[in-house]
């Protein structure tokens, strides 16, 4: 197991069930570079099996029935999200039933890198609640990735090691997590301008919601090292370190009201 022995997904809040292109016959070909549909299911498994992804999911109650790999050959809504000008990396179909997410570069000679992958997955996560990219939506998607990277960052500074790698090593997000929650706070903020300007959004009217995040899981944090409560050890007791979601709750809530009041304003 990639993430370690212990890591395995939650019995209750998961993905049900994993998909490859295993129709496309990659890697059969002679002289084929493409990577083997055996290892897309390995990576479908190590995305679901991801500390960070699983404290997402728990901490959010989530049952995903299947996880699926964009097949970027013979995809009908690919290509067309492609002839419109975008640059399709995932979709959501029916609030969470069925996530698929584009595993392998465009010239098929590989993956892209794990931690776009993890990004992208977490995303499409966010859909499960809000279809448009408003800021109800970014506000979601910016806590889940604040919650994500914590948990990689957590688990390093208590010296999880596997095969002499930290989790945030293996997950390519070691970069973004040096300076502790400071550094976290300032990538996901970086992230959300560059995302949120696709979209003719700014990220100042919801940074305060994914600061108060931040807050909230690093108070939680403190405690736990106070109480010597142990973090995500894959029992399907585990709470991730994250507080009870009420507050989470009301800041979704306030994003949802300036969401509404932006668009009366723009319909005024």
């Amino acid at each position: 197991r990639v993430w370690g022995p212990e890591t395995v997904q939650n019995k209750d809040y998961k993905f049900c069930r994993f998909e490859s292109c295993n129709w496309q016959s990659f890697g059969h070909r002679p002289q084929s570079s493409t990577p083997h549909a055996f290892r897309a299911m390995q990576l479908l498994e190590k995305l679901a099996t991801d500390p960070g992804v699983k404290a997402v999911i728990i901490e959010r109650e989530l049952v995903v029935g299947t996880l699926g790999e964009i097949d970027p050959v013979d995809d009908r809504l690919l290509q067309k999200k492609k002839e419109q000008g975008a640059c399709l990396l995932g979709y959501n179909t029916g609030g969470g039933m069925r996530i698929d997410v584009k595993l392998r570069s465009d010239d098929l000679q590989d993956f892209l890198p794990y931690n776009e992958l993890a990004s992208t997955l977490i995303h499409e996560l966010s859909h499960n609640w809000v279809g448009e990219h408003n800021e109800l939506f970014w506000t979601n998607y910016g806590q889940m990735r604040v919650e994500y990277l914590w948990k990689h960052s957590v688990l390093s500074s208590r010296g999880y090691i596997v095969d002499g790698r930290t989790t945030a090593d293996i997950a390519g997000c070691a970069g973004l997590i040096r300076g502790g929650m400071d550094s976290i706070l300032k990538a996901v903020l970086a992230e959300l301008v560059r995302e949120m300007a696709n979209h003719g959004l700014t990220v100042q009217s919801i940074a305060p919601l994914i600061e108060e995040r931040c807050k909230e899981l690093f108070a939680e944090h403190k405690k736990s090292e106070r109480t010597g409560q142990i973090l995500g050890n894959g029992s399907g007791g585990e709470n991730n370190g994250v507080v009870s979601t009420d507050l989470r709750n009301l800041a979704l809530a306030a994003a949802e009201r300036r969401a509404k009041q932006n668009d009366n304003e723009k319909s005024a």
